[in-house]
């Protein structure tokens, strides 16, 4: 299949692209219309983003680019050269987060896959708004969650709220 794909798919060039990901920078030789995730997991070794669909619907693959949520399956490597890329991984450098020990304190997980992108979801909401309400989350997290831990999920960013204030 991979022949198939060189012979009858032409493929693009590799450009050799600088990007900033947890405040470290990484020179990547891609094709520039690479998805980030993908980038991200295979090309420099993060792999906390998951990769979900693939479509951008689940949000299992939610990094932050410049402080704002963005799925990571359908942006293309070559639309974030030059921007501030935040994983799970560059969250915390120690996990303590609030979102993160809220999370452990609550017991959200119960497969985790999703999760990542849960609370990379979350601290997006929280660093525009610091006191969300249950509203606020409904309609700005809407990462998809197979287990269906949709209320300890609110329930943690809600502990967040508390331990961010502690702060």
């Amino acid at each position: 299949v991979a022949l198939l794909r060189m012979v009858l798919i032409p493929m693009e060039e590799l450009a050799m692209l600088s990007l900033r990901v947890n405040q470290k920078t990484y020179s990547v030789d891609v094709e520039p219309e690479t998805p980030l995730l993908w980038v991200l997991r295979d090309t420099i070794g993060l792999t906390g983003t998951k990769f979900g669909c693939g479509m951008a619907l689940c949000g299992a693959c939610t990094v932050h680019v410049n402080g704002k949520a963005v799925r990571s399956c359908q942006t293309r490597v070559s639309q974030v050269v030059g921007q501030e890329i935040t994983t799970i991984e560059g969250l915390s450098p120690d996990a303590q987060h609030p979102l993160q020990v809220a999370w452990r304190e609550a017991n959200v997980p119960e497969c985790g896959y999703c999760q990542s992108g849960q609370i990379m979801a979350a601290a997006a909401l929280l660093a525009r708004k610091a006191r969300p309400s249950n509203a606020d989350v409904e309609r700005e997290v809407t990462n998809l969650c197979r287990c269906g831990t949709y209320h300890h999920i609110r329930q943690a960013i809600q502990r967040a709220v508390q331990l961010a204030a502690r702060r």
